[in-house]
């Protein structure tokens, strides 16, 4: 049974975001808010909530692109090769904000990311997932419940949201309604950006 906890985005309550962290921590899975549509994750160095994610998703683990939640810029160095100034840039203006970009990922990623070249990066303008992250210490592993073919409302509503994945993960992030149009996603590993996905994003305002 998950457990459905109420966090409001104007200013999360500490003790809240704690008791998620602490639920990431024992390799729980949650779903939260965003600035787009509601996302399922899970702590990406916790190797049995990532099976469990992929499991979820109907997928193998060593097929997944799940993209990692940062709360800023900084886990970049650590997650990402380097990048260059041009497409730094262009995240620092776009982000953050609903855009997932591709990156070519580094040898640091945990394992689950093995063999794997690109990794989608994410940093919501949304306070909730941001202050996970931040006291996580790390970026959680992330893909959206949003159903391409069918936008329905339990993608939106947390109470629906909970009934559906009741017995899949352990806690729902009440936050207030969410949105149904996922995240633009931009593939900046050559020179110029390539929109993979059109989403809620535009990127035409960062460029």
């Amino acid at each position: 049974m998950a457990k459905l906890l109420k966090i409001y985005p104007e200013n999360p309550n500490e003790r809240a975001i704690q008791e998620v962290v602490e639920v990431l921590q024992k390799g729980g899975l949650i779903i939260y808010p965003s600035d787009t549509v509601y996302g399922l994750g899970c702590d990406i160095f916790n190797a049995k909530a990532m099976e469990k994610l992929a499991r979820i998703k109907g997928i193998k683990l060593a097929k997944s692109q799940f993209s990692i939640v940062c709360n800023d810029l900084s886990h970049l160095s650590e997650f990402t090769r380097p990048i260059p100034t041009p497409q730094f840039k262009l995240l620092k203006r776009a982000l953050p904000g609903p855009f997932t970009f591709v990156l070519e990922a580094s040898k640091k990623m945990p394992n689950t990311y093995k063999n794997k070249k690109t990794v989608g990066i994410r940093v919501p303008d949304h306070s909730i997932p941001q202050q996970i992250v931040k006291k996580l210490g790390n970026p959680i592993a992330s893909t959206s419940i949003h159903d391409e073919d069918d936008v329905i409302e339990y993608t939106t509503d947390p109470e629906l949201i909970l009934e559906k994945y009741d017995n899949l993960v352990d806690l729902v992030i009440d936050s207030g309604y969410g949105g149904n149009v996922a995240s633009t996603i931009v593939d900046i590993t050559s020179d110029e950006p390539e929109i993979l996905r059109q989403g809620k994003g535009n990127l035409e305002d960062f460029l």
